[in-house]
């Protein structure tokens, strides 16, 4: 299965990307990820990329689809790939679905997962971790089981995510709608769109991701 996982900020889509790496064997494949990568590996594409961005450029999606092409090309992509930050463009869209089929392969689903936007800044703008393991906590739905002190470390010191603030998650929402609007009446016209409730419990998501994986 190939698919695209799309949701805004917050809304659980890298635990579900990473719920399916771990039980289907897929493999996530990020755009900034697979640039640094193919940079590291000195990858033909990887160069072209590195000489762009060295020049202050932005990649093209020529050079983007090169790089995404390379890691199709890799053995651990044939159990299914899950595409995160792209297509953002039909252009992009309309690319991706060329490498597959030179590949013999389809894009089988794209699955939304939709939110409530002041529930998803709540749960967002709620969140910190302990500084020293990293475990998470939430003020409303997940506090520590002794005020201050961690469940897991029994450390004392917790810390958040700066940009975890109202204005910069309402911000960061937008964007995800404008860079998702093009491409959702590109495959709705294809009839791969489908949507799942990303504000149930991170189960009840997963157990609806995987009935529409297996339908």
């Amino acid at each position: 299965m190939n698919i695209i996982l799309l949701g805004p900020p917050g809304a659980g889509k890298g635990t579900q990307a990473q719920r399916l790496v771990h039980e289907r064997g897929m493999v996530q494949l990020s755009t900034g990820d697979m640039l640094r990568a193919a940079i590291k590996a000195g990858s033909p594409v990887g160069l072209q990329a590195k000489a762009v961005m060295e020049a202050g450029a932005l990649v093209s999606d020529a050079i983007v689809s090169g790089i995404i092409g390379e890691r199709l090309d890799q053995p651990d992509t044939e159990k299914g790939a899950i595409f995160d930050g792209y297509p953002r463009t039909q252009a992009q869209a309309e690319a991706l679905d060329a490498l597959l089929a030179t590949r013999g392969r389809v894009l089988d689903r794209v699955i939304e997962l939709e939110v409530d936007e002041d529930a998803l800044v709540a749960r967002i703008v709620g969140r910190f971790t302990c500084a020293v393991c990293g475990t998470g906590y939430h003020d409303v739905f997940k506090l520590p089981r002794v005020p201050g002190v961690c469940d897991v470390c029994g450390a004392t010191e917790f810390k958040r995510r700066p940009d975890d603030n109202e204005a910069t998650v309402r911000t960061r929402m937008a964007e995800y709608r404008a860079k998702t609007a093009p491409i959702l009446p590109y495959y709705e016209a294809k009839g791969l769109v489908s949507r799942v409730d990303g504000m149930a419990d991170i189960e009840a998501v997963g157990a609806a991701i995987d009935a529409l994986l297996d339908g």
